[in-house]
């Protein structure tokens, strides 16, 4: 029988079975029997937005952080001394607070989290061609192959890159291994922060049949109470059924959990677009129909949507605008662009004329930027608006605009209208 593989975490040095490095004494060891053999990658930074910022500010280095802002608002993210204490990721602001009150909170600063993610991906790329972001701070990487390039695994590539980006970059991150995308996001869960899991075809069954159904991909809280209605509540309990019997109650659903609960995905990793739109939203802590207020948040929240784009190489063809009254009825108005955008220049002037004509309905308790259509950005911004001859400057404005906020941080350059009146401060989403 053969024996487990071993890779010490830290000094990236491989070795017969033990429980510490015999090279560095490190006690970060992976053993698994098919860790050499793996190469289907998740890769998740630790609490992205939070890490940053500690980065940045090291006397926050021992304090929980809270990355969001205003009372009526929600967490972006929190550090791990804050989850400690309860504090989740989209969870109302006061709750945060109240399960933590110690807790430093910081407003988001996309574009040096935009930033920072140039630099992971360009980290990425330079082990495979086959990355695929699922977001700002995580991605699959298929390193089929890349072993006699690279002169080393996949499962050691993957421990140098992370400990590249805790020691060149500043902030940790977790990957799981394993033969599929399903289980290699499930594998990147298992041990954060700093992780590093492996999920291998022989234990896939064993791994997966007593696990709760939710761990399979696409089921959210409301399908899961459904199953758990019709007396699934496990993975193995989905094994019982066969595939027709699933398809036929569950529709396509239940043909993903068919395969998924036997840790089937053929899904390929690829440099794909995923996100069907990509938004952003403001909460006020005071409704206001002020339009000089509004238009300084329209704008910096189409900075952030631009900044989210631009970071993937992504351009969007449908701009919209998404107020809330402050009866709480939502107001959704679209307009498709003749060619797609990923120009926070030209993503304010289509949302701030939706926002002229919606005055009236106002005082508002929230007002939101989204992209939606989401491409590559090979076509983007590439027809000129004739009834706008001045964008094509505006454009090369940008440009110059983004090059300096990368180098120096968001506030090295700040246009006039992003200092517009904050009486009504918001709780940033």
């Amino acid at each position: 029988m053969p024996s487990p593989q071993s890779l010490c975490r830290d000094c990236i040095r491989a070795f017969p079975t033990a429980k510490r490095c015999p090279d560095c004494g490190s006690p970060r060891v992976v053993s698994h029997l098919e860790l050499w053999d793996l190469s289907i990658a998740h890769m998740d930074c630790d609490a992205f937005y939070a890490s940053v910022e500690k980065r940045d500010n090291p006397d926050l280095r021992d304090t929980p952080l809270i990355v969001g802002g205003g009372t009526r608002g929600v967490v972006t993210t929190a550090c791990y001394l804050a989850r400690i204490k309860g504090v989740r990721s989209a969870m109302p602001m006061f709750q945060a607070r109240k399960r933590c009150p110690e807790a430093v909170v910081v407003p988001p600063r996309m574009s040096v989290y935009v930033e920072v993610s140039r630099q992971i991906r360009a980290l990425m790329d330079a082990l495979t061609p086959v990355v695929e972001p699922l977001s700002l701070d995580e991605a699959f990487l298929d390193l089929t192959g890349t072993t006699r390039l690279h002169g080393e695994p996949p499962a050691a590539q993957m421990a140098r890159l992370v400990k590249q980006i805790e020691t060149e970059i500043g902030i940790t991150a977790s990957f799981g291994l394993s033969h599929n995308k399903f289980l290699a996001k499930i594998a990147s869960d298992l041990d954060k922060p700093r992780g590093m899991s492996v999920i291998g075809k022989a234990e896939t069954d064993a791994f997966l049949r007593d696990k709760p159904v939710g761990i399979i991909w696409g089921v959210g809280p409301a399908f899961r109470q459904k199953l758990e209605r019709d007396g699934i509540r496990l993975v193995n309990d989905i094994l019982r059924y066969e595939r027709s019997d699933l398809v036929r109650k569950y529709g396509s659903m239940g043909d993903r959990l068919w395969h998924l609960a036997r840790g089937l995905d053929a899904r390929k990793i690829g440099d794909r677009v995923r996100d069907k739109s990509v938004s952003n939203e403001t909460t006020f802590n005071t409704d206001t129909a002020d339009l000089e207020v509004l238009d300084g948040y329209l704008w910096r929240l189409s900075v952030k949507v631009s900044d989210r784009v631009k970071a993937r190489g992504l351009a969007g063809g449908v701009v919209t605008l998404k107020l809330k009254t402050a009866r709480f009825r939502t107001i959704s108005r679209r307009i498709t662009l003749g060619a797609p955008t990923q120009l926070a220049d030209s993503i304010y002037h289509h949302t701030r004329a939706m926002l002229e004509r919606e005055l009236d309905q106002g005082p508002f308790r929230l007002i939101g930027v989204g992209l939606s259509h989401i491409d590559t950005a090979r076509d983007a911004d590439s027809i000129p608006d004739l009834l706008d001859p001045t964008a094509p400057q505006r454009s090369a404005s940008e440009a110059a605009t983004d090059k300096i906020r990368r180098k120096f941080g968001d506030r090295a350059i700040v246009k006039g209208r992003a200092l517009r009146s904050r009486t009504t401060p918001p709780a940033r989403r």
